[in-house]
């Protein structure tokens, strides 16, 4: 079964009801600082974690004295403009006291949709991590309108946990994992430990949250696992009210775990591997056996550059023989590859006016 043991990637994400008080709308610091030194404590092993945090809303709607109750949009993007500020405030003060640096992103449904954005979102995220930062990511809910939104934190953090190559997403929730029945209303309804496959009679099982600040209910935890597993990340749901929520999860604490299909960075190449080319690149034999043994493909070894393509583009990679030998996300629009083809890296801030990237493909966005 998955555990947070031995995860190098953790991706967390936080309800409102956790984080904020209901009866006051204020923060409940006693609670974040436990969260803080669960952070600290995955981050002392080694490992990466990113925050998904619900509350801004929460937050501001108390300052600027909205009423309880649904809100409308405008209400909830000048409460979210607000609380965030707060929100953003309260983690990097956590946070610091453990010596750890915290970064806010904000996204909204497009940034994922639109693959340039996503991976500029991905590149950002990995420069984050690579210098030991936690990105504190929520909806940017002051701009997103209902067309572009997720709607809920549980499928933004899943998403967020597919575009970093995550390999545990925990959902803290107000229950302890999935149930056959709303156990608040039917005693026998029975929690699964593990779930290997999301079944159709799984998905009939899930029903509605019960509190009054979180939106995410089963159905959107469900929607949430899909995406996790299928981008080869465990995912689990546990309860996360108790003041250490990660280190009782690690002690074995209820929750449910769903198994991943596969690994992150197989998902990710069977995404760069279905996309439709929008151009080609041509090797000599020495990048062509450079790539099968694992190498980035550099400008040198490459020999022509076919059809019109922008950064961040899929193109077929094409041998001497004229064989597709696999397929990457180019580094550089299809004039600028054309201009640096056959030219040593070091060149290319000469040839095209500024410093751009060594490889033209990396190998981590390559399928062969």
């Amino acid at each position: 079964m998955a555990s947070l043991n031995g995860a190098k990637r953790i991706v967390i994400k936080i309800g409102s009801a956790l984080l904020v008080d209901r009866a006051t709308g204020d923060l409940r610091e006693g609670w974040l600082n436990g969260l803080a030194d669960d952070v600290a404590m995955l981050k002392a092993r080694g490992a990466d974690v990113i925050l998904v945090s619900s509350g801004s809303i929460a937050l501001g709607r108390g300052v600027l004295s909205l009423p309880k109750g649904a809100l409308a949009l405008e209400q909830s993007q000048a409460a979210a403009a607000v609380g965030q500020i707060r929100l953003a405030r309260a983690y990097e003060e956590v946070l610091q006291t453990h010596g750890i640096v915290t970064a806010q992103v904000l996204v909204t449904l497009e940034d994922s949709a639109d693959r340039r954005r996503y991976l500029n979102s991905r590149a950002t995220l990995e420069q984050l991590l690579s210098l030991g930062a936690v990105p504190i990511i929520n909806e940017n809910d002051t701009v997103a309108t209902d067309e572009i939104r997720y709607g809920d934190n549980d499928r933004l953090a899943a998403q967020m946990a597919v575009t970093v190559g995550a390999d545990v997403l925990v959902l803290l929730s107000d229950v302890d994992g999935f149930y056959s029945d709303n156990p608040q209303v039917n005693s026998a309804a029975k929690r699964f430990d593990i779930i290997e496959q999301i079944t159709p009679e799984i998905e009939a099982m899930a029903g509605e949250g019960t509190s009054g600040l979180s939106k995410g209910g089963m159905v959107t935890k469900l929607l949430a696992a899909k995406t996790a597993t299928a981008g080869g990340c465990a995912m689990a749901i546990t309860e996360g009210s108790c003041l250490r929520p990660l280190q009782a999860l690690e002690n074995g604490a209820n929750a449910t775990w769903f198994t991943a299909q596969g690994t992150p960075q197989l998902a990710y190449k069977r995404w760069i591997a279905s996309m439709k080319p929008q151009g080609e690149i041509r090797l000599d034999a020495g990048a062509a056996k450079a790539l099968k043994a694992g190498k980035s493909l550099l400008p040198a070894g490459v020999t022509a550059v076919d059809g019109a393509f922008g950064r961040g583009d899929p193109v077929a990679i094409i041998d001497v023989a004229g064989h597709k030998i696999g397929q990457g996300l180019c580094r550089y629009t299809a004039a600028e590859a054309r201009a640096i083809k056959g030219h040593h890296s070091a060149e290319i801030e000469k040839i095209l006016g500024y410093p751009g990237r060594a490889a033209l493909i990396h190998r981590d966005e390559m399928a062969l």
